[in-house]
């Protein structure tokens, strides 16, 4: 697959999350066999005003592997332009342009999922982007829809081909149905065929014989796994190698599990200092916590981390309670 002048190998990419998806997940993604990274998503408006705070975002993050892309979110397409060519200076590889979130406070102001009711308007965004993106490839992430009454997937993702979008990833619910219930595996067949530029699968896969079921049911020419990666980079190799045909890798023992967690944290806190990285880091390790004994209260433990020695006694916790590596 290609994007640009780069190429993807077969695999999924990861999924952009605001919260998660910091420079050290990114980082941890990447090392485990993610195709590409995105940025947590970026408020145009906010570039343009100058905000320290979202340009930090945008930060590759120092030996990061792969392909790298950076989110802007937006309504209006000239303020998304003027975003794009404000950092078209920084170093990152693609575009790439939310139109899924389907949080309020961004839907509210007319941008993520918001603009799959005006594919028009959505077409004139991505254009915008282009235009000012100095080379540099654009991507769009989309939804189903907004709702039951205005699936416009196709009709979205036409038009922002038409105006040079370079790849399409649909996360196959409409806003409506946020992350439930199951996805629509037609809406991302649909787009498939609908548009030339190679499309991505999003939504509900969770190990490699879901990926291996999008690809054979849409016949889209990539992935995109989002949360199902978070505490488990490793299904990124699992699902590459479901792809070539190959042997599937061994799932992740105790102890790695416990390594890859703290030096994802570590890094995390490295970036940021503690006083910032360790109330994100909580989130991260509830998802290392999943399927051990003694997961709730392991889970009650890792809301209570407030330095990165605290981390260590958790995972001595963990071992005591899980001593076969269970």
């Amino acid at each position: 697959m290609q994007i640009g002048n780069f190429s993807i190998a077969p695999g999924a990419a990861l999924a952009p999350m605001a919260g998660f998806t910091d420079a050290a997940c990114r980082r941890m993604a990447a090392r485990h066999g993610a195709v590409y990274t995105i940025s947590e998503m970026v408020s145009a408006k906010a570039l343009t005003f100058g905000d320290k705070k979202s340009a930090r975002l945008l930060r590759r993050g120092e030996d990061t592997p792969g392909p790298y892309g950076v989110q802007l979110f937006g309504a209006e397409p000239e303020t998304m332009g003027q975003a794009a060519a404000l950092i078209a200076d920084k170093d990152f590889d693609f575009y790439d342009i939310n139109m899924g979130c389907p949080a309020p406070k961004i839907t509210s102001s007319g941008a993520g999922s918001k603009l799959m009711l005006d594919p028009e308007l959505a077409g004139r965004i991505v254009a915008a982007v282009v235009q000012n993106g100095a080379g540099r490839p654009v991507t769009v992430k989309i939804r189903a829809g907004w709702d039951a009454q205005h699936v416009t997937a196709v009709e979205v993702a036409k038009a922002c081909e038409a105006a040079g979008a370079a790849v399409i990833a649909v996360h196959a619910r409409t806003r409506e149905q946020m992350y439930q219930p199951g996805i629509d595996l037609d809406i991302i067949r649909q787009v498939k065929q609908a548009v030339s530029v190679p499309v991505l699968g999003n939504g509900d896969i969770v190990c490699h014989e879901d990926a291996l079921a999008m690809v054979e049911a849409t016949g889209c020419d990539g992935l995109m796994v989002g949360r199902a990666a978070l505490g488990d980079p490793w299904l990124f190799g699992r699902i590459a190698a479901a792809l070539r045909g190959e042997e599937i890798p061994p799932m992740p023992t105790l102890t790695q599990r416990m390594e890859a967690m703290r030096t994802q944290v570590y890094e995390l806190c490295e970036e940021k200092g503690d006083w910032a990285a360790m109330p994100q880091a909580r989130s991260q390790a509830l998802h290392y916590m999943h399927g051990l004994r003694g997961a709730a209260g392991l889970r009650r433990a890792c809301c209570a981390l407030e330095h990165f020695e605290d981390l260590d006694a958790l995972i001595e916790r963990v071992y005591r309670e899980n001593p076969l590596g269970e």
